[in-house]
């Protein structure tokens, strides 16, 4: 391979829902019409007929194919039998770059990588985090478990890349501080996303989109409205869409608190679609790494309503008044009654367009991982490409 020849390029990650699949969709488009090859390995036992058609989607630029394993969440004996498959398919793809995106597609990354360069195969090995992992403390066994299998994998390794500056300062605090290459590179979102999408005439007051769990705070969201609808005193409409292992707690939350005919449900479909349905968009996660949904709500010019969790600070700014703290139903409340009551809260909250844009987009994204690809390579010393 030339230094400026064309990549073979492997993703790999668990689950194909939410977050890190828009973001290895988005690297998969962008990197073959730049020229490269690209290929999927991920979870069979996850994900719907949406997710399948997401799939179809993208089948046109993956030139080394999609190959989906069961992966479970956890640990399992059962990761044995899908890191060996993995290893058989990896080495028949003889990619130049293994990138894994969560925990269980960065041990998959550089495992199988770093087998790889036993056989000196010459190959780039990257893990992005996207929060994952990093969501976890050593004050449990578990967290402690998970931490220090971080901190084992990191070695083998060539670079850690952060979608935010929190993501960076979370591992240092709980992993310890890189002993390998670390880079900040922003999630972005497609040229295309960068348009306004307006509102139906039917559209409802409020919308979360994402998936129904409670990490990501749909209880909040429920609280939040009912709290909203006595401060405004009348009441407002609203919508959850989204798949997930929660869903029919919070039908339930929804029935006991009388809401069921106030917040309708939908099944996952796409955001630009969905943003059509309503006048904000809330996201009342109790941890994030970088949303894309709160990306793709501001490139839609939608007023956002957040927690001050992860990167979001560092999207909507520090000081942005659209900004609450995570779990408090009532502090979200506050805001959804001034997003209803303010004509001019739009205005107030939505960050300069041109400036957004060059940090958030999906060609300065895919552009930056290009860059960090071919410099590990060249970096490498030693060792023929492809050999066995």
């Amino acid at each position: 391979m030339a230094d400026d020849g064309p990549l073979r390029i492997i993703h790999c990650f668990r689950s194909p829902i939410g977050g890190i699949f828009r973001h290895v969709r988005d690297l998969a488009e962008f990197h073959a019409k730049a020229g490269h090859d690209v290929g999927i390995v991920c979870d069979s036992l996850t994900g719907s007929s949406y997710e399948d058609g997401l799939f179809d989607e993208i089948r046109p630029y993956l030139s080394l194919g999609l190959t989906r394993l069961p992966i479970s969440r956890s640990i399992s004996p059962r990761d044995i039998g899908a890191f060996w498959s993995s290893y058989h398919e990896i080495k028949s793809l003889q990619p130049d770059v293994l990138h894994g995106h969560g925990a269980k597609g960065g041990a998959i990354a550089r495992l199988i990588g770093s087998a790889l360069r036993v056989n000196r195969y010459r190959v780039a090995r990257l893990y992005s985090p996207h929060g994952g992992s990093l969501h976890y403390n050593r004050r449990t066994a578990t967290g402690m478990a998970i931490l220090t299998a971080e901190r084992l994998l990191e070695r083998l390794g060539d670079a850690l890349v952060f979608v935010c500056d929190y993501e960076r300062e979370a591992y240092a605090a709980r992993v310890g501080r890189p002993r390998v290459r670390a880079e900040r590179i922003y999630n972005g979102i497609h040229d295309r996303d960068f348009e306004p999408v307006y509102s139906r005439e039917d559209a409802v007051d409020f919308l979360y989109i994402g998936m129904l769990r409670d990490l990501k705070g749909p209880d909040v969201f429920v609280e939040a409205f009912a709290r909203t609808e006595r401060r405004i005193g009348r009441p407002l409409s609203a919508l959850m869409i989204g798949d997930g292992p929660d869903k029919a707690k919070y039908e339930d939350m929804m029935l006991r608190m009388g809401l069921g005919r106030r917040i309708g449900m939908l099944p996952a479909m796409k955001a630009h679609d969905a943003f059509a349905l309503t006048r904000n968009v809330i996201v009342p996660s109790r941890a994030e790494a970088m949303p894309y949904i709160v990306l793709e709500a501001l490139a839609a010019r939608k007023p956002v309503i957040t927690t001050r969790v992860g990167g979001i600070p560092e999207v909507l700014g520090r000081d942005s008044i659209a900004l609450t703290e995570p779990g408090d139903p009532d502090g979200l409340a506050a805001l959804m009654a001034r997003a209803i009551t303010d004509a001019d809260w739009p205005r107030r909250v939505m960050p300069e367009p041109t400036g957004f844009k060059a940090s958030f987009s999906a060609s300065t994204m895919s552009g930056a991982l290009l860059d960090l690809y071919r410099d590990i390579l060249t970096r490498q010393t030693g060792g023929n490409r492809h050999s066995t």
